[in-house]
């Protein structure tokens, strides 16, 4: 999962967002930065009940003081398949680096020739590309 700063880098360079069932988000500075949510139609918890076992409970809504916000106050975590989509044919591959930890190098084509955007895991070198194919 990219990180927050990224996510806002995103955002701000363009990155248009229409809420998607499986979509993650987060619900920046409200103390609520760590806590993932995920756009569905059902919750389902996982709980322990007194008499043992392990249930999974199928919930239409979940009682929560927050009920609703403006999806522009959500920020968009968007998946690899998500970021690789927006690159569009400038996509060009995606490659494993060795090293202790490996990188991971997206390449995608430009006016100026092939570019390369390195980082630690693939969604975050994706998003790299993206934004640097956003701003242009």
């Amino acid at each position: 999962m990219i990180s927050l700063d990224l996510a806002r880098s995103l955002r701000e360079a363009g990155l248009a967002w229409t809420p998607t069932k499986g979509d993650h988000f987060v619900i920046p500075d409200r103390d609520m930065d760590d806590q993932v949510f995920v756009v569905s139609d059902m919750v389902i918890e996982r709980f322990e009940p007194p008499s043992g076992g392990e249930l999974l409970a199928f919930n239409g809504t979940t009682e929560w003081a927050l009920d609703s916000l403006e999806s522009g106050e959500a920020l968009w975590l968007p998946r690899e398949d998500q970021l690789r989509e927006a690159l569009g044919e400038a996509f060009v591959g995606l490659e494993r680096l060795p090293g202790d930890p490996p990188g991971y190098a997206v390449t995608v084509a430009t006016a100026r020739g092939a570019r390369r955007h390195v980082d630690v895991d693939p969604e975050s070198a994706y998003a790299r590309a993206l934004l640097d194919r956003l701003r242009g």
